[in-house]
């Protein structure tokens, strides 16, 4: 029996909400999904999901004081998923607000990938099936 159908959010800590929401939602259009006057985590839809549970990333605000994240950070990295289309599109936005996209190959899927850091350094890699 099957029972997990997704992914349905990733949370990451940030140091800087502003600058995580410049590289998310400005850069990256993904969404806010939060109420306006939510006084909390920042929610994005990254994907419609299944069953009425969209797929989000949720920036978590650290305190002021927190110290800057050191290597090996526990996320590896998260993949957002882009239509082979708009692939090329996304690397030229990623370069045009100053970000140098990585190369990369999925090692088990035929796919365009690239990876490019977030304010935070948490690894964001940005994938398409290649035809």
């Amino acid at each position: 029996m099957k029972s997990i159908r997704g992914l349905a959010e990733v949370v990451l800590n940030v140091h800087d909400v502003g600058a995580s929401l410049r590289f998310y939602r400005d850069l990256l259009e993904l969404p806010v999904i939060s109420p306006p006057d939510f006084q909390g985590p920042v929610f994005l839809q990254a994907g419609p999901g299944q069953a009425g549970i969209p797929q989000m990333i949720v920036l978590v605000a650290l305190p002021p004081d927190a110290p800057a994240f050191s290597p090996p950070r526990t996320l590896h990295h998260l993949a957002l998923e882009v239509a082979p289309e708009d692939f090329d599109a996304v690397s030229a936005r990623l370069q045009a607000y100053g970000y140098t996209p990585r190369g990369g190959q999925h090692p088990v899927i035929r796919s365009r990938t690239l990876y490019v850091d977030d304010p935070d350094g948490n690894e964001v890699e940005i994938i398409c099936r290649a035809d």
